[in-house]
C-alpha cells in the first residue's frame, strides 16, 4: 500500500510584485520557488516580461502600471496577504501605481522592497527616471529594503569601497525611510560575505566564507522573498534575514549548474522529495 508523508499546512501569504525571468532564475520565477520552500504561499503581480537566460536579458515586454494594479486588488480582495515583496519595477508609472495601491490596502503589513536596478549580465532594469520616484514613494513604504552595493551606491550618491563605507551607507538607507535596511555586501572584496542589518537603530552583521562559483544568478531576488516569507511567518526581522540567508547559502552552493551564463540556484534544496 502507498504511503503519503503528512504534509506541513502553509503559513504565510507572500504578495509578490516584480518582472518575469524567462529562465526561471530570478524574478517572480524565483521568487514563487523560494517562497514555496519556506512553507508560505506566494501570490504574484507582474511588472513586466523579460526575454533572457543565464547569459543576460535581450528584450522587455513593459505590462500598462493600471494591469499591475489589478492583479494586485484581484488577490487582496479575496486571498489577502501577510507581506509584500517588490522586485523589478523598471518604470516611473508602474512605481507610482504600485505605491498609490500600497498605500491604501497594505499599510499595516511588511512590505520588503528589494530595489533591482540591473540584471546580473548587466542590463540595466530600471530607467534613469524611476530612481528618483523609488526614493521618494517606496522607500518610506518598506519594512525592509534590500539593496547590494551598486544599488545602495544609486541611493545614496556615495561610493562603497569597503566595509566601514557600508556602514556609513546604510545609515544614508535608513534615512530614505525604510524601517530596516539590508545591506548586502557580495560585491565586496574579501574571502567572507558580510551582510549589515540596521533594525530597531540596531545594527547587527551577518558573515559567511564566500563561495566562489557563477551560480549567482537570482540571488537578491531569493534572499528578498524568503525575507518577506519569514515576516509573513511572524518571524522579526532579525530572524527572517537569518533564515532568508541561510537557505540562500545553501542554494548556492548546491545549485545545479544551469547554462553557460550566471547560473540559476538551487530553490528547492529544503524540499523533501516524495518517497511514499
Amino acid at each position: 500500500m502507498r504511503r503519503h508523508r503528512t504534509e506541513q499546512p502553509l503559513k504565510g501569504r507572500v504578495l509578490i510584485i516584480a518582472g518575469s525571468d524567462s529562465g526561471g532564475g530570478a524574478g517572480i520565477q524565483a521568487d514563487i520557488k523560494t517562497v514555496t520552500a519556506l512553507g508560505a504561499f506566494a501570490m504574484t503581480a507582474v511588472t513586466a516580461l523579460t526575454a533572457q537566460n543565464t547569459r543576460g536579458v535581450s528584450a522587455i515586454h513593459d505590462v500598462p502600471a493600471a494591469f499591475v494594479v489589478d492583479q494586485m486588488r484581484a488577490v487582496l480582495s479575496d486571498i489577502g496577504a501577510d507581506s509584500v515583496k517588490t522586485g523589478m519595477l523598471h518604470r516611473a508609472d508602474i512605481i507610482e501605481a504600485i505605491a498609490d495601491a500600497l498605500e491604501a490596502e497594505c499599510s499595516r503589513i511588511p512590505i520588503v522592497i528589494d530595489p533591482v536596478m540591473t540584471a546580473k549580465g548587466g542590463h540595466a532594469l530600471l530607467e534613469e527616471q524611476a530612481v528618483r520616484a523609488l526614493k521618494s514613494r517606496l522607500l518610506p513604504l518598506a519594512g525592509v529594503l534590500t539593496p547590494n552595493i551598486p544599488e545602495a551606491e544609486a541611493l545614496t550618491g556615495m561610493k562603497i569601497n569597503n566595509h566601514d563605507d557600508a556602514r556609513r551607507a546604510i545609515r544614508l538607507l535608513a534615512a530614505l525611510g525604510p524601517r530596516a535596511v539590508l545591506l548586502k555586501g557580495g560585491h565586496l572584496a574579501g574571502d567572507m560575505i558580510i551582510d549589515l542589518l540596521l533594525a530597531d537603530g540596531e545594527l547587527h552583521v551577518f558573515e559567511d566564507p564566500r563561495i566562489n562559483t557563477r551560480n549567482t544568478h537570482g540571488t537578491g531576488c531569493t534572499l528578498a522573498s524568503a525575507v518577506a516569507a519569514g515576516l509573513a511567518q511572524g518571524k522579526t526581522v532579525k530572524d527572517a534575514v537569518k533564515t532568508a540567508r541561510a537557505y540562500v547559502q545553501e542554494a548556492i552552493r548546491t545549485a545545479p549548474g544551469l547554462g553557460g551564463g550566471h547560473g540559476p540556484l538551487n530553490h528547492a534544496h529544503t524540499v523533501k522529495p516524495f518517497t511514499g
